[in-house]
C-alpha cells in the first residue's frame, strides 16, 4: 500500500481509559513461558509453579546455643540449695551453636547456667526440659513443604530459603519480550551530529528501562523512518520475535501518522483514542496474536500511555499484581483548569509548609520531559470536572518518598541559578532534604509566601518611585507576617545579545529602533518589572517592542530563545547568558533576596538553608557563575 492511500483523515476516538485498558487485558492472548534458573540468579523473578523443599530445615537436631548436651531427665534433681554435679562424656557433652545433637541426649543448658568445677565435672541448680534450646529436625521446613507459592516475585531472604531447603534451580516466568520500535524521518540517535530539525531519539531508552523495571525483556529496535512499508516490516518482525510490541510516534491522525493504518492491514485496531490529557492519541491493537500499542511521540504523553497500558500487560503476563503507588492527600497551591470530557493527568511539585502539603503544577505541556523528572506526584482530574480550586484537598499518586518530601524545601519565586546551587549542597548535606523550586515570579513568590505555600521565595523587585528593591514589596504585601528578609546576591542584570552582538545592541533605543525581537519575561516577574520601569523612564510603549507578548518563565528560558534567533535580545542576568555561550550588555545591578516564613527560619531545614548560604564552597560555586556577589552577613 502506497503513502497516498495512507493520506486520509481518521478520526480519533474519546473511550474512557479504562475501559481501553480492560479491553486490552481481556483480548490479549498471553500464554507465558517457562524457564529454569539457578537460585542464585533468581532475585526479582516470579516463581512459575509452587516452590517445594527438598531437605528440612534444619536436617538434623541441632543446638540452638553454646553449652552443654544432656538428657534432660538425669537434670530434674538439680535445684539452687541442692546443686548436681554431672560428668563429662558421661552425663553431658560440650556443644556449640548448630552442632549436631547426639541422639542420646535431648536437651542443651546454655554454658552461662552452668559451673565448671573441673576439666571433667561441671554443676548446675536448675533442671532442663526436654528439647529446650535445641532445634529439632524441619524446625523452619520440613521436606516437601511448600516453600513459595507461584506467582512470588523472589527476594533476597527467599533465596536463602530456597538453597537452605536444598533448591538450587527453580521455574520461573520467562520475562515477557517487549519490542519497541522507535519512529520518525526527525529521529537520530544520541550522539548523532545535530543540524535543526533532529531530535535525539530518547524516549526508546526510557521505555526500555520501564520494561526492565517491571520485569520484561526490551527489544529496542533501530529508528523507523515515516514509511509504510518500514513500519510494517518492523512490526511483523517484533511480532515474531516479541511477546508484546510498543510502537512510538505515528499514533495521530495526521497525513504521516500511518501507525493505525499498518495495524488494522496486519491485524487488529481495539481502540484509537482515549478520553484523556495529555496521551488521547493512543492506539491498541494486536497483530499476529500479539498485543501492539501505539503510543505518541511526545515524552510525557508516552511515558503515561505505557504506565496505563503496558505495565498492566506485563504483570498480567507475570501472573503477579501490579503495584500501586502511594497516595497523599495535598492543599492545591493554585487553580488546576479542565475541560470536561477528559481525564487530566497533571504533574505536581509538592512541599510540607506549615504542618500540611502543598502542591503546585508544573508545565502541563506533553512534550516538557522535566516535567516528569521534576515532579513529585501526579494529580488525576476526572472527566466530569471542569477544574479544581486554589485551597481544595485531592489526592495525588506519590512518584517520589514521602520522607524526601516532607523534609524538601518549597521554593517558589523568582528564578536564579543559584537555586541550584543551594539544592545541590542542601542534598550533600542530608539526602532527603532538597530544593522543590517553582519559577512563578517575584510577586507570585511572595503571594506564596503570604497564602503560606511556600518555605523561601527569592524577589528582586524594583520600584519605581523610591529606586530602591525588595522592602517596599515585603511591606505591601506581607505586613503583619511573620517573615525573615535575608539579603542575598547582588547581580547584574543586561542585555542578552546573540555572541558578538551582531546589531551592536547597547541601549533600549537600539531595540526599538532596529526593530530587534523582544525576549520578555512573564507577568510579576522581577525582570519583567525592571524592564517595565526601563521603557516608562524613555517614554517607550510595550506596543514599540516586538515581541514584548512573548513569555518566558526563567533567564535560561530567554537566553536559549535569544540563541536560535540572530534577530532577537532579552533581559537577563549575567550567568544565563554565560551558560549559553551568548554576549551580556549590562544594564543595571540589582538586589536578589530571599523571604522566608520565620518558622521556616527557626526550624531545622531553615538552618541548614542558612548555613549552606552561607558556606564558604556556597560563596565559591555562585561567584564562579559570574555576574553574581554574595550578600555578606
Amino acid at each position: 500500500m502506497s503513502d497516498k492511500e495512507f493520506n486520509r483523515k481518521v478520526y480519533l476516538q474519546d473511550k474512557p481509559r479504562q475501559q481501553a485498558k480492560e479491553e486490552l487485558i481481556e483480548k490479549a492472548k498471553l500464554i507465558p513461558e517457562i524457564e529454569t534458573v539457578a537460585t542464585r540468579a533468581a532475585l526479582g523473578r516470579v516463581t512459575a509453579l509452587p516452590i517445594f523443599a527438598n531437605l528440612s530445615m534444619p536436617h538434623y537436631h541441632a543446638s540452638a546455643m553454646d553449652g552443654v548436651a544432656v538428657r534432660a531427665e538425669d537434670t530434674y534433681e538439680a535445684h539452687e540449695q541442692r546443686p548436681l554435679h554431672l560428668k563429662r562424656n558421661v552425663d553431658y557433652i560440650y556443644v556449640d551453636t548448630g552442632n549436631p545433637i547426639p541422639s542420646e541426649y535431648n536437651a542443651v543448658i546454655m554454658v552461662e547456667d552452668i559451673q565448671e568445677i573441673d576439666s571433667e565435672t561441671i554443676e548446675i541448680i536448675a533442671p532442663a526440659t526436654p528439647w529446650q534450646n535445641i532445634r529439632p529436625v524441619g524446625e523452619d521446613v520440613v521436606c516437601g513443604e511448600m516453600i513459595l507459592p507461584q506467582g512470588h516475585i523472589l527476594r533476597p531472604v527467599d533465596l536463602g530459603a530456597l538453597l537452605a531447603g536444598g533448591v538450587l534451580e527453580l521455574p520461573v516466568v520467562k520475562k515477557p519480550k517487549v519490542a519497541i520500535l522507535p519512529t520518525g524521518n526527525e529521529l537520530v540517535q544520541p550522539g548523532s551530529p545535530m543540524k535543526p530539525g533532529d531530535i535525539i531519539e530518547f524516549n526508546g531508552t526510557v521505555f526500555s528501562s520501564f520494561v526492565q523495571e517491571w520485569g520484561g525483556d526490551p527489544l529496542l529496535f533501530d529508528i523507523v523512518v515515516d514509511n509504510p512499508m518500514h513500519i510494517r516490516q518492523a512490526i511483523e518482525k517484533a511480532a515474531d520475535e516479541a511477546d508484546m510490541i510498543i510502537i512510538n510516534a505515528g499514533s495521530s491522525a495526521g497525513s504521516k501518522d500511518y501507525t493505525v493504518h499498518v495495524i488494522n492491514e496486519l491485524g487488529h485496531v481495539y481502540t484509537h483514542g482515549i478520553a484523556t490529557r495529555p496521551g488521547k492519541p493512543v492506539i491498541l491493537g494486536e497483530v499476529k496474536g500479539k498485543p501492539i500499542i501505539g503510543v505518541p511521540g511526545y515524552p510525557v504523553s508516552a511515558y503515561l500511555a505505557l504506565e496505563w497500558f503496558l505495565r498492566p500487560l506485563v504483570y498480567h503476563y507475570q501472573g503477579i499484581q501490579e503495584p500501586k503507588r502511594e497516595t497523599l492527600n495535598v492543599r492545591l497551591g493554585r487553580r488546576v483548569v479542565s475541560n470536561m470530557g477528559a481525564e487530566d493527568f497533571v504533574r505536581m511539585n509538592v512541599g510540607f509548609v506549615n504542618g500540611e502539603y502543598i502542591a503546585n503544577p508544573l508545565t502541563r505541556a506533553a512534550g516538557v520531559t522535566m516535567s516528569m523528572v521534576r515532579a513529585d506526584g501526579i494529580l488525576v482530574v476526572p472527566a466530569d470536572s471542569q477544574g479544581l480550586e486554589q485551597g481544595e484537598e485531592v489526592e495525588i499518586e506519590l512518584y517520589k518518598p514521602l520522607q524526601s518530601i516532607k523534609k524538601g524545601v518549597l521554593f517558589t519565586g523568582s528564578h536564579d541559578l543559584s537555586i541550584d546551587i543551594v539544592s545541590s549542597l542542601l542534598k550533600k548535606k542530608d539526602v532527603n532534604r532538597q530544593i522543590i523550586s517553582s519559577h512563578v515570579g517575584s510577586l507570585a513568590g511572595i503571594m506564596a509566601i503570604r497564602k503560606g505555600e511556600a518555605h523561601v521565595t527569592g524577589i528582586h523587585l524594583l520600584d519605581p518611585e523610591t529606586e530602591t528593591y525588595n522592602q517596599p514589596y515585603v511591606e505591601k504585601y506581607l505586613s503583619g507576617q511573620e517573615v525573615v528578609v535575608i539579603p542575598f546576591l547582588k547581580r547584574e542584570q543586561g542585555w542578552i545579545v546573540p555572541k558578538g552582538n551582531p546589531l551592536n545592541i547597547k541601549t533600549l533605543e537600539d531595540i526599538v529602533e532596529k526593530g530587534v525581537a523582544y525576549v520578555n519575561r512573564q507577568r510579576g516577574a522581577g525582570t519583567r518589572i525592571l524592564f517595565d520601569s526601563l521603557l516608562k523612564k524613555h517614554s517607550f510603549t510595550s506596543e514599540q517592542i516586538q515581541g514584548y507578548e512573548r513569555e518566558m518563565f526563567s533567564h535560561l528560558s530567554v537566553a536559549a530563545e535569544v540563541k536560535e534567533k540572530e534577530n532577537s535580545v532579552g533581559l537577563g542576568v549575567y550567568s544565563a547568558a554565560s551558560t549559553m555561550g551568548l554576549d551580556f550588555v549590562p544594564v543595571a545591578d540589582e538586589s536578589y533576596d530571599l523571604v522566608m516564613t520565620k518558622a521556616f527560619y527557626e526550624s531545622d531545614g531553615g538552618k541548614l538553608f542558612l548555613e549552606v548560604i552561607e558556606s564558604s564552597e556556597f560563596i565559591k560555586m555562585v561567584e564562579q557563575l559570574g555576574g553574581y556577589k554574595v550578600v555578606q552577613r
